[in-house]
């Protein structure tokens, strides 16, 4: 069978700027068998997870999510993911091939949704719809709402994740540089569970509206500046609305809960881009299983 190139590699050593990590770590790269019957609309890709991206020995959600979308970009013909929702069934394992499964439910010119899964040593580990469209295609002038970003000190004066009391290891760390607000940094000093704070990819490549729902699952919970060391909060279920298509830079994060009942927690969020502009909108299920549960 002859090479084919994956779908989120850049333009590698022959011009442009190099492949940078996540590109080349969600990477997928469809299979053709002749010998195996598809349905239209269907099509199969293989990747492979990265154990640099994990929380504690589990894939990050939002990352075990990223080669999905390119995979369900490809297939719906369109750039952006304006509309996600992941069901998390099992954890992703970190440096484990995996395979994509697409299915295009309904293309269009404006708006095509598509379905992806998961499957990684024989079982679905997550399962995903979402609508794609072309953000920079622009539209007529028309009335806008929208929400401010929050106050926050620069990076610089705000404290690097690493160096927060969480109870679990963060390989994820090497590759992306998250910065929270010192009024949210120190474990349950908060009489509210709110996180705010920087994201940005470690070796500086833009960020995009795929790689948009992955900065809403990469800040420690909300309910680790009110509880305290909380450990591995996994995601049940990930919902992420992209409004624009971020500049380059420092994206703007914060992140509320005001729903905990049973160990089941719901947390909202917004992410701005370094325009100050709103660029998506995050709403998730997590489980708390640590000492606050």
């Amino acid at each position: 069978m002859a090479s084919r190139r994956a779908t989120g590699e850049g333009p590698g050593r022959g011009g442009g700027r190099p492949v940078s990590r996540i590109d080349a770590e969600s990477a997928v790269f469809p299979v053709e068998d002749p010998g195996v019957a598809s349905t239209p609309g269907e099509r199969r890709w293989r990747t492979r997870l990265h154990g640099a991206w994990n929380i504690g020995d589990n894939a990050n959600g939002g990352y075990a999510l990223t080669p999905v979308l390119r995979a369900m970009a490809a297939a719906a013909g369109h750039a952006d993911p304006v509309s996600v929702t992941a069901h998390f069934l099992r954890p992703g394992r970190g440096d484990t091939d995996g395979e994509v499964a697409t299915r295009l439910l309904r293309p269009g010119r404006r708006i095509s949704t598509v379905a992806g899964e998961l499957h990684q040593q024989g079982s679905l580990r997550l399962a995903a719809l979402a609508a794609f469209a072309d953000l920079g295609a622009g539209s007529p002038p028309g009335p806008e709402l929208t929400l401010d970003p929050p106050d926050l000190p620069p990076p610089e004066r705000c404290r690097h994740r690493g160096g927060l009391e969480q109870g679990v290891t963060l390989p994820i760390l090497d590759r992306l540089e998250v910065r929270i607000h010192p009024d949210r940094a120190e474990a349950g000093a908060s009489d509210t569970a709110e996180i705010s704070g920087w994201i940005r990819f470690a070796d500086d490549t833009p960020p995009s509206t795929l790689t948009l729902p992955l900065f809403a699952d990469a800040f420690p919970p909300a309910v680790y500046a009110w509880l305290g060391r909380v450990g591995w909060v996994p995601t049940v279920e990930l919902t992420v609305h992209v409004r624009r298509r971020p500049v380059p830079g420092w994206v703007r994060a914060r992140f509320v809960c005001d729903d905990l009942v049973d160990g089941r927690v719901i947390e909202s969020g917004a992410l701005w881009d370094a325009e100050g502009r709103l660029v998506a909108r995050s709403r998730q299920l997590g489980l708390l299983l640590g000492p606050g549960a």
